[in-house]
């Protein structure tokens, strides 16, 4: 348990490097297109971000499901073959 703590506190302090180098890149991008009439690339960049972000949260809440989902199967299993047994 304490490694995965450490784990997911180590890429929180390594990820917004990386963030932050996108955002200029982004902004000007908006910002030049808002200026010359097109709103709608904003709204498509808005969308972007948004799926970035959910998808590792979903990914993760598959696994753990998944994960939960077989430990709760093993852990029948078991409790059948020591009934039976």
């Amino acid at each position: 348990m304490k490694r995965a703590v450490v784990l997911i506190f180590v890429f929180l302090v390594s990820a917004p490097m990386e963030i932050l180098a996108q955002c200029a890149m982004c902004r000007s991008t908006i910002e030049n297109n808002y200026s010359n009439g097109d709103p709608g690339i904003a709204a498509g960049i808005n969308t972007g971000i948004l799926y970035l972000l959910c998808m590792p949260y979903l990914a993760i809440a598959v696994i753990a499901y998944l994960w939960y989902k077989s430990s709760k199967n093993a852990s029948k299993k078991l409790s059948d073959s020591v009934t039976a047994g």
